[in-house]
């Protein structure tokens, strides 16, 4: 991999992505902790404003204050240029300026994109991250301009227009946070605004790869595999969790359009949003279960989304059907899948298990669980963080620092990639091996 190197330091491309991650949520922290961008009377500890600096980098919207009684417009303007930032990543700002002031972009900086946007290949990454940047902005702003049909009725134009700007890049982000304070408890009988963040939440979490297909399909007159399963895989979540929903938690008593509009939002949100219609705390055992599975898969790779991915769980979807059929290929949709990456696939699952398995025990230890509440208390927080959703059953406001440290540990994992922070480094200095070891038969099963 191309180093960005030095006389007496060589760093490559994938830790200064990890460092600059970092360096943003260190200089939002601040920004956060500083009392310009606090309410008149508040004030913010730095431990939290760096837990929200983190969440919102990260796209999660874990948050423990209240951050619209905690912060001001001006901290809320800090937290949707963080959001941007963490949803798009620094790179697209980086040539949303380069643009502007008619700069070449250097060999260096198509790297470093190829590797933010986790592309296999290096040719036509800076055209990929243009089509990137001009769809997010499009999105957002008709997502902000369906909002402030709504909200600008209901709190007048200068607060309906900031409302709306704020969610449609928080919904669209899959970050989660609200201005609201209740998230959109308030809106559970507008289905209108249910079905606009709904929607917006999809097109954050689709993937920009799997975009530009879908628009480019008239001239290539094909799709490819990963927009395939991407697309498959999303549409039978959504489907299953709306008709799950509708019937363990629907609003009954309202109309059925109203049910629909709330099962549909349910099963949208875990992937990996945040933005809640109801309160978690009160929902059925099966919908928080179904909820978790969601929120551990999320969206779509090369997506604002976070959790294993569609596309993930996909490929070992296929590879499981063709070892039922007797192949030993993984083969779908008229395509054979290298093992590379079924093996990718499947390593990425396993370590993400064991990650919330163990940061769930820990929290067990650490962490005070309310009477009447189980594991799953934790389990949901945990698999939260990991997935950059930011649900929760109320675990949030009451971690101890420990337990505050934990979880911004999980989010930015989450959102960096565990892949490309923990196995590049694993296999940096790894060779090659020149001899095989003799085989011998395991009892599985």
């Amino acid at each position: 991999m191309k180093k960005l190197a030095s006389k007496n330091f060589r760093i490559s491309n994938v830790q200064f992505i990890v460092l600059m991650f970092l360096m943003i949520i260190f200089i939002g922290s601040v920004l956060l902790w500083l009392p310009f961008t606090h309410q008149e009377g508040q004030t913010l500890p730095y431990i939290d404003a760096l837990f929200v600096a983190t969440s919102a980098v990260c796209v999660t919207g874990l948050t423990p204050i209240n951050i619209s009684e905690v912060l001001n417009p001006i901290g809320h303007t800090v937290m949707m240029l963080l959001i941007e930032l963490g949803g798009l990543g620094f790179m697209s700002v980086a040539l949303i300026l380069a643009l502007m002031f008619k700069k070449r972009v250097s060999f260096q900086s198509r790297l470093l994109i190829k590797d933010t946007l986790n592309l296999d290949q290096l040719g036509g990454s800076v055209k990929l991250l243009k089509f990137v940047v001009r769809l997010s902005l499009s999105i957002q702003l008709i997502g902000a301009l369906l909002l402030s049909t709504q909200f600008i009725p209901e709190y007048g134009l200068k607060k309906g227009v900031f409302f709306s700007i704020f969610h449609s890049i928080s919904a669209f982000c899959n970050a989660g946070f609200d201005l609201f304070g209740d998230s959109l408890m308030s809106f559970q009988g507008n289905e209108f605004v249910l079905v606009v963040i709904a929607l917006l939440i999809l097109s954050g979490g689709f993937g920009f790869i799997v975009w530009y297909d879908l628009i480019h399909y008239r001239s290539q007159k094909r799709l490819s595999l990963h927009t395939k399963i991407a697309l498959v895989v999303s549409l039978c979540l959504v489907a299953g969790g709306t008709l799950i929903f509708l019937i363990t938690d629907a609003n009954r008593g309202s109309s059925v359009g109203n049910q629909l509009a709330n099962s549909f939002f349910l099963s949208v949100t875990p992937r990996t949003a945040g933005f809640a219609s109801l309160d978690y705390a009160t929902m059925s055992y099966a919908g928080i279960l179904l909820t978790i599975v969601l929120m551990f898969i999320g969206g779509t790779s090369g997506s604002t989304a976070g959790g294993i991915k569609t596309t993930t769980l996909g490929v070992l979807l296929i590879q499981l059907i063709s070892l039922l059929r007797g192949r030993e290929d993984a083969e779908g949709f008229g395509r054979k899948i290298p093992m590379q990456t079924v093996m990718k696939a499947f390593m990425f699952v396993f370590f993400s298990t064991a990650i919330c398995f163990v940061s769930a025990l820990v929290l067990s230890m650490t962490e005070s669980i309310p009477y009447q509440s189980g594991i799953e208390y934790v389990l949901f927080e945990v698999v939260s963080a990991f997935a950059t959703v930011g649900l929760t059953m109320g675990l949030t406001p009451d971690l101890t620092v420990f337990g505050k440290l934990l979880i911004m540990s999980l989010m930015f994992v989450g959102r960096v990639g565990l892949y490309t922070v923990v196995f590049a480094l694993l296999r940096k200095n790894a060779k090659k091996q020149k001899f095989n070891y003799v085989s011998e038969n395991v009892l599985v099963g």
